[in-house]
């Protein structure tokens, strides 16, 4: 018997995926390897206050959640801000925490948040936890989602 198979391989982590999908043209499911291959990564020092475990200080590295959701081409017409304003953005985490956002918090024409859909946490991968939702300007943990496994985008109900 070699040496290496008298040691059982490590199977490798499980790429944590979620679905993006709602009132956009392109449904897509992504790993956190395709967060970080796919879009500019952009790094957020934030320090917000979590209820059970106190002030947390943290480094997130990921890309803007708009872009990601651009890519997935939303249903809403681009040049019409009023349009766009009406969109809203829900993120599910994998305890079933989830949070919404609108869509004119993120975009650059109304709040410019760089809310991020983490990859790496203080310098460490996310591949196995999956992805964090981080919104950089928030004081409290509410908003940061963990091991994201749903984001959706759609228009206000009473919108249409």
């Amino acid at each position: 018997m070699s040496r290496l198979s008298a040691h059982p391989r490590t199977p490798p982590p499980m790429l944590a995926p979620f679905a993006l999908c709602g009132d956009v043209e392109r449904p897509v499911t992504l790993t956190v390897q395709d967060l970080r291959s796919g879009w500019e990564q952009h790094r957020a020092e934030v320090v917000f206050d979590c209820a059970t475990n106190g002030p947390q200080h943290h480094s997130f590295e990921g890309p803007l959640l708009r872009e990601v959701v651009l890519d997935a081409r939303p249903v809403f017409d681009a040049r019409r801000r009023k349009n766009r304003s009406r969109y809203l953005v829900a993120v599910t985490g994998g305890d079933g925490h989830h949070t919404v956002l609108s869509w004119a918090e993120i975009d650059a024409d109304f709040g410019n948040v760089p809310v991020l859909l983490a990859t790496r946490m203080d310098g460490r991968g996310l591949d196995a936890a999956g992805s964090q939702l981080v919104a950089p300007a928030d004081r409290c943990g509410a908003r940061y989602i963990s091991a994201i496994s749903h984001v959706w985008v759609g228009a206000w109900p009473g919108s249409v």
